[in-house]
């Protein structure tokens, strides 16, 4: 490997590390009510809410219409989400150390691989959480799911849920980017050899 695609991928994995430190995601309910907004916001390794009582708050607003309570200890992507990228970081760093090509490619489809699989699960798990609806719940209108966007902003009864990437998902689509420019560098190189 080049020096060039070496420092790449050592800068993509140090880069990396901005994500247990900055959200991913970023869920804001607004309703007449609630003017300014309950703010939803996952991390690598937890859920919060915006202000202390707004994961709370969140919550009690879902109990009346049957969804799901959101519990951040019961999410295993958050305690399995740290390790992953803790390994992605670590297996960068050898990268860059080793020199070493196949861990380079390794890490780019690794990295492709992990993304593409946590917005599905992200997905997945929206989806689950606005339709598997408690029969009993005491507000009740046949057909309605309550799914909030992964993307942009959507009517939900009288509150608009709006969602969109956060800080640590950019800094994930940076590290990533800068990899595989540090893969087709190595291409490139290979191909003028040959």
């Amino acid at each position: 490997m080049s020096w060039i695609s070496r420092g790449l991928i050592a800068l993509a994995s140090l880069i990396m590390i901005g994500i247990y430190f900055k959200p991913l995601w970023e869920i804001t309910l607004y309703a007449p009510q609630y003017r300014e907004g309950l703010r939803m916001i996952i991390w690598v390794n937890k859920i919060t809410g915006g202000t202390p009582h707004d994961l709370r708050n969140i919550n009690l607003l879902n109990h009346y219409v049957g969804m799901k309570k959101i519990d951040p200890d019961s999410i295993p992507e958050l305690k399995i989400l740290p390790v992953v990228f803790g390994f992605m970081i670590f297996l960068g760093l050898l990268t860059a150390l080793t020199g070493s090509k196949k861990l380079l490619y390794t890490w780019v489809v690794l990295i492709i691989i992990i993304g593409i699989a946590s917005l599905a699960d992200f997905w997945w798990w929206e989806y689950d959480y606005g339709h598997d609806l408690n029969p009993h719940a005491p507000i009740k209108i046949p057909g309605m799911a309550y799914q909030p966007p992964m993307f942009g902003c959507k009517n939900l009864l009288n509150f608009k849920a709006c969602a969109f990437p956060s800080t640590g998902t950019y800094l994930l689509a940076i590290s990533g980017t800068i990899g595989v420019i540090s893969a087709f560098i190595e291409i490139l190189r290979g191909r003028k050899k040959a």
